[in-house]
């Protein structure tokens, strides 16, 4: 695991700042090169500004700039590296000049190089300082030992100590900051694990619909047994979110099922038609058996999408977006399909005139009766086909503004605060809904075909068709207003009670 042990030129140091990761600055190191004139006094772990600063930035650059053509290619870096005493493989070479080239041509002007430093030494400051668990600026073997436990990886001591001397310039078996910055300058950093403890998305916002990929927890999570806590919390708070918004989501299912061009359906008047026909309690209609279904969707969500990365093979605790896609696509099929009855039977609650029914188990009992088993699989595959949209969009769109966030405000810690939090999921899951509401449409018509009087049972493609051919492509995304009307007070309740459940269960992180 160890890298070989390299000679960081005083020309490289010189650009990076002296300081410790706690931001204040020492002097330069003193050294007899003739290179350690661009040694500078450097503020804020971050490369600086300035006249001076600029100056010996170039003078790096040019130094990079093999064949001196303004622009720095792979081949460039390679040589240049190799001058200063700095030995990178070509793969990482590649991700160095892929991470910093904005204008994909292949290879980093001077602008573009100093976006890179800059951006990357933020990165490297990030993982030291969760690296440091002791905060005495210095990194020993055993600290490198549970950091790695942390992202699911075991070594020993020995190996420990064997990364430690590939860094150790001074013979200390410690690494303080200008070590870990001079050894891993120009190299394509890592993800680190307060990214995931503090970036969690799924569990924490309940947006009504359970198709986001799950969160990820630590090692340390899962042997500490906070994992089932940060769930259970999930829930109470989604609970709580969705008996609040419990009367926008009844409006919805009324607005998808009923609404069309000839009997169109305003949100106030749709309010007035289900006060009038069963009181202000009808509008908590359906919203029983939807917090009940909470609890074994996220269990076997969780469960499936564990059982699913041992089945992808990956040696990381942690996957890559790629394959948390994948796991989470998957796992979300399984849940689903395992809960589906439970669907179907809250949309006909929620649809239910007063009377028709005396409770869950009388609606089940009589959809049973009348229709067969395959009624509570009826809107199953669209279901399942918005799954892939919905997952794929709330998941790039938030690791897009995560990793926008981290690049551009993240200084002393990965912890965003909550308003960022709030508006990254919120923004995310938004773009999601958006993009798969005309499955989420189509499968509740079908869910609720057989309480319309008169209504033709049809296939998806066939009610696909007729909806475009009767209403347009508006008639796709009909109560798609009190859907998102409910965004804000769904995500803004789940996360406050979420908050509040996490103290009550002891919920801890570093």
């Amino acid at each position: 695991m160890a890298r070989p042990r390299t000679l960081v030129s005083p020309l490289l140091s010189g650009v990076f700042c002296q300081c410790d990761p706690g931001g204040s600055c020492s002097s330069p190191h003193e050294t007899p090169l003739a290179a350690a004139a661009l040694a500078a006094d450097l503020c804020g772990g971050v490369v600086c500004g300035g006249p001076e600063q600029d100056r010996r930035l170039q003078i790096l650059f040019q130094e990079l700039d093999v064949n001196r053509d303004g622009a720095i290619c792979i081949n460039d870096l390679a040589v240049g590296l190799k001058r200063l005493g700095v030995h990178r493989t070509e793969l990482e070479l590649r991700k160095i000049v892929k991470a910093g080239d904005k204008d994909q041509d292949g290879q980093l002007d001077f602008e573009e190089f100093v976006h890179y430093l800059r951006d990357h030494e933020k990165k490297l400051r990030l993982v030291f300082k969760s690296l440091d668990k002791k905060n005495d600026g210095r990194i020993d073997a055993q600290e490198i030992m549970q950091s790695l436990r942390d992202l699911g990886v075991n070594i020993s001591e020995q190996q420990a100590e064997k990364i430690l001397k590939s860094m150790d310039k001074n013979g200390t078996m410690t690494i303080d900051w200008n070590e870990w910055r001079d050894y891993h300058l120009l190299h394509p950093a890592e993800n680190i694990p307060e990214i995931i403890l503090y970036w969690k998305h799924s569990t924490i916002f309940d947006m009504g619909e359970n198709l986001t990929v799950p969160d990820e927890f630590t090692v340390e999570e899962k042997q500490t047994g906070m994992w089932w806590r940060h769930l259970v919390a999930g829930g109470g708070a989604g609970a709580v979110s969705r008996t609040c918004t419990a009367p926008l989501d009844r409006l919805k299912v009324l607005m998808q099922v009923h609404a069309t061009r000839s009997n169109n359906m305003s949100i106030v008047g749709g309010f007035a038609h289900m006060i009038r026909e069963g009181g202000y309690r009808s509008l908590w209609r359906g919203n029983g058996i939807n917090v009940i279904k909470i609890a074994p969707e996220s269990a076997i969500k969780f469960m499936a999408y564990e059982q699913i990365k041992r089945l992808i093979g990956s040696d990381q605790e942690i996957l890559g977006i790629r394959e948390r896609l994948v796991a989470g696509s998957l796992a979300g099929v399984i849940a689903q399909s395992s809960i589906y009855p439970m669907e179907v039977l809250k949309t006909r609650m929620a649809l239910r005139k007063t009377g028709q029914y005396q409770g869950i188990l009388d609606c089940g009992k009589k959809i049973l009766l009348k229709e067969g088993v395959s009624a509570f699989y009826k809107g199953y595959v669209p279901n399942m086909l918005g799954i892939i949209p919905y997952a794929g969009i709330d998941l790039a769109v938030y690791e897009t503004l995560k990793n926008a966030w981290l690049q551009r405000y993240a200084t002393s810690s990965a912890d965003p605060g909550v308003f960022v939090l709030l508006a990254c999921g919120t923004i995310s899951s938004t773009c999601g809904q958006l993009a798969s509401y005309p499955l989420a449409l189509v499968r509740t018509r079908m869910q609720g075909q057989a309480s319309v009087e008169g209504a033709p049972q049809v296939s998806m493609v066939n009610l696909f068709k007729h909806i475009i051919k009767t209403e347009g492509a508006f008639g796709l995304y009909r109560g798609l207003a009190p859907n998102f009307m409910k965004v804000i007070p769904a995500v803004s309740i789940s996360y406050v009670v979420y908050e509040n459940l996490k103290l009550t269960l002891g919920v801890t992180s570093r």
